[in-house]
């Protein structure tokens, strides 16, 4: 009888920051106090605004909103490590790094409170609109990657997704594509541990994400997804390698959401309190902050200064928000084709009519 061999594949984690703040020497990215304190920043900014966007949903001022508390490291190291050319192809909880590519931030509130205008960004940001179906922006990160190299452009393509979209066909036939092809393409698992109510051991058997990788030829590689510096260092070295028309590569940060799936979920039905409370204590935040203020680049008043900052902004931007002009009702049809379809014209006339009479 022959004899069943059995495949396992080896995948490599970086972990450089522990939760105390402090960093593996060896395996740190070469950065720049400044920008260090950059990455703190953008973090906050994240969460200040992802605090509002709650508020402003309770308030029934805007929609579903699905928030991004815990996962901040994941976008904020991702963010720094592209290019300014390069492509971002978001899924739907990439609110942060839309931002810090480019995208007003009244913007992403506006498509969560249901404007069409929220999809429309200034010209010279590389962002593609949001993707809420699950699993389609794997695919279109491939595709964005292999045009990159067929034109010659050096840019290259960063598309996120959650555990739960790997599940979907569309991711493997994303890495599959990109494989073949050589796509100038760096995929991002945001692994936050559930898929609304489903948890990880149930999407998978396989011990890691990243492992998938192996099946279609490319690099695959874990990290801890609330240490910023190793974010950083994976997506870093993988853009560029990328970049030198090296390939795609595949990055799972493992982080955890601390808040609901989105504003329409209640995770204490299917989360034990114990669970949240252990994900707490690996606050992205707050040791990135113990890193900052035991290297002496980070103080309490700076800490109060840079909250009125975030605060201020974030203000400022839903009154950007509120000033916008209502939306005419027509422009939900006029944004998916550059030649609309005859039936979508005669669907938008009807509605046209029927607001008029």
């Amino acid at each position: 009888m022959p004899r069943t061999r059995v495949y396992e594949a080896v995948t490599e984690r970086l972990e450089v920051l522990d939760t105390e703040g402090r960093v593996d020497d060896a395996l740190m990215p070469e950065l720049d106090p400044s920008r260090v304190r950059d990455l703190y920043r953008d973090m906050i900014m994240m969460r200040a605004f992802d605090d509002k966007a709650l508020k402003l949903q309770r308030q029934g001022r805007m929609g579903t909103w699905p928030p991004i508390k815990g996962q901040e490291a994941v976008q904020a190291g991702v963010a720094m490590a592209m290019g300014e050319n390069d492509w971002l192809i978001p899924a739907f909880r990439e609110h942060g790094v839309m931002v810090l590519r480019g995208v007003p931030l009244h913007l992403v509130y506006a498509y969560w409170a249901g404007d069409e205008r929220g999809s429309s960004y200034p010209e010279d940001v590389r962002c593609f609109p949001v993707a809420v179906p699950v699993g389609s922006q794997w695919q279109h990160g491939a595709g964005v990657g292999l045009s990159l190299k067929l034109s010659g452009d050096d840019a290259v393509a960063v598309t996120f997704g959650g555990d739960g979209s790997t599940s979907e066909g569309d991711f493997h036939e994303g890495l599959n594509c990109a494989g073949v092809f050589d796509a100038r393409t760096v995929f991002v698992i945001q692994n936050n541990q559930w898929a609304i109510s489903v948890p990880l051991h149930q999407q998978t058997r396989a011990e890691t994400l990243a492992q998938k990788a192996h099946a279609y030829g490319i690099p695959g590689i874990q990290v801890d997804g609330n240490d910023v510096f190793a974010v950083y260092a994976a997506a870093d070295e993988a853009i560029q390698r990328a970049r030198r028309g090296e390939g795609p590569t595949l990055i799972e940060a493992v982080t955890y959401r601390l808040g609901d799936h989105t504003t329409a979920d209640d995770a204490s039905r299917y989360r034990a309190e114990e669970e949240l409370k252990e994900w707490e204590g690996k606050d992205p935040i707050l040791r990135l902050r113990r890193y900052l203020e035991q290297k002496g680049l980070w103080d309490e008043d700076q800490e109060v200064v840079l909250q009125e900052e975030a605060h201020k902004w974030v203000d400022d931007q839903v009154k950007a928000l509120e000033e916008m002009p209502p939306q005419a009702p027509e422009e939900m049809f006029t944004s998916m084709y550059a030649e609309m379809p005859p039936h979508l014209s005669e669907q938008m006339q009807s509605l046209v009519e029927e607001v008029r009479s």
